[in-house]
């Protein structure tokens, strides 16, 4: 028994690990786009420029959903180890090409090529991701600590976020302005590449989960995209509407705000930076808490809560902050938002392995996670940018309530996970 529980502690925190480094380099891109806009898009304002940056962060979106159904299928089919050592490659090569892609200048149209190119890799590696963390992590955790153990997903996500601004914070102190524009926002994406070696290596030592052998040794039939959607419509569909709302506000919140602050409220980037960081650091901290809250009152409970709250304050939290230049009233806003998405944030992952057998479990969350991420998750930051371009920006602010709204529905009708889960081992 002690046994077990070590070898599943050092499983838990090797996939955590892994999980980290995928989303600092996934990050990294959105942390230093204040940098690197100007060298791949040197034409127009910063608003411009910002906005065609955000179009390449959106377009990496596209690729999850492909990233989702392949390599969903295959950690149904291979295992869940074989899909996170596999993502992991991919986002190694992604940050390694943009950390070596000369600018504008240098080779023309070929470098905003090149940059879409790389995001096109490691959003195919984070669809993949996504699942099989998720999977893994639920898996791996004992039925009465699967909330709490499947929260460090977005612990790691989180960190991962905070380990590319906290890079961030550091070059700029180091670092005068004009060198950091020229070429050291280029040191985050090495230092991503090098992480992500050191990973594929810790990857390949994880013990594989019980609930993907015993799916094995049972003979279920094969994970694919047509026997997702032709044996568990109801399944998708609810992992779509619940992520809708769940994903938009956890991007709209987060990674986004940081251009908000500077954009709209008028904080310099410095400020920006650090405001960001120190509310998602306290964020990241609270996830385990609301994981293990879930443990004992039930998924369900948590994301109605998140549902009302959104709704409620959303319109609120941005026209605030829109106009506060005090930077501890505007960590506290963002803190304040970021509490609220929690009750998404905390739980997603496990509620969405808790609704698929193992056969198809990696599919099933990866997939439906995927497209619903791609169309609202991905797309915030352009679509904030074009509300503001036409003076319109407080229409993103009612868009993402209403996104908000529509998931809520979704979490008032569904059955509680906790309670029904498709994970039958312990």
């Amino acid at each position: 028994m002690q046994d077990d529980r070590k070898r599943r502690l050092k499983s838990i925190i090797g996939g955590a690990t892994g999980n980290l480094v995928e989303w600092y380099d996934w990050y990294v891109y959105s942390a230093f786009t204040l940098y690197f806009a100007p060298i791949f898009f040197p034409k127009g304002d910063s608003t411009a420029q910002l906005l065609n940056a955000a179009a390449v962060f959106a377009v990496g979106f596209l690729m999850r959903p492909i990233g989702a159904w392949v390599m969903g299928v295959y950690s149904d089919r291979k295992g869940r180890k074989a899909g996170l050592t596999l993502s992991v490659s991919l986002m190694c090569g992604g940050s390694l090409l943009i950390a070596v892609t000369p600018g504008y200048a240098q080779i023309g149209w070929v470098a905003p090529a090149l940059l879409i190119f790389a995001r096109l890799m490691q959003g195919l590696s984070v669809g993949g991701e996504y699942g099989a963390s998720a999977t893994y992590l639920s898996e791996m955790a004992g039925r009465d600590r699967r909330g709490f153990f499947s929260s460090f997903q977005y612990v790691t996500l989180i960190s991962g976020q905070l380990l590319a601004l906290s890079v961030l914070l550091i070059l700029q102190a180091i670092l005068p302005e004009p060198d950091l524009e020229a070429w050291g926002w280029r040191i985050p994406f090495v230092l991503g590449g090098a992480l992500a070696v050191v990973v594929f290596v810790l990857r390949r030592g994880l013990a594989e989960t019980t609930a993907f052998q015993n799916a094995q040794a049972q003979g279920a039939p094969k994970s694919s995209g047509l026997t997702l959607f032709r044996l568990y419509p109801r399944e998708a569909l609810v992992v779509v509407a619940l992520t809708a709302g769940g994903t938009l506000a956890f991007y709209a919140y987060s990674t986004y705000m940081q251009k908000f602050l500077v954009n709209t409220s008028g904080f310099s980037r410095e400020a920006a930076t650090a405001i960001t960081a120190a509310a998602l650091f306290a964020y990241m901290l609270i996830q385990p808490l609301a994981g293990a809250l879930s443990d004992r009152i039930g998924r369900k409970p948590l994301m109605v809560a998140f549902g009302v709250l959104g709704v409620a304050f959303t319109w609120l939290i941005f026209t605030t902050l829109s106009r506060t230049n005090d930077p501890f009233v505007a960590f506290a806003i963002v803190l304040g938002a970021l509490v609220i998405v929690t009750g998404y944030t905390s739980i997603n992952a496990v509620v969405k392995a808790e609704l698929f057998p193992a056969h198809i479990r990696a599919l099933g969350v990866a997939l439906p996670y995927a497209l619903a991420n791609t169309i609202f998750g991905g797309t915030a930051e352009y679509v904030a940018l074009w509300f503001k371009g036409r003076g319109l920006e407080s229409g993103f602010y009612w868009y993402v309530t209403a996104m908000i709204a529509v998931s809520l529905v979704t979490y008032l009708r569904m059955r509680d996970t906790r309670k029904h889960s498709q994970i039958l081992e312990d």
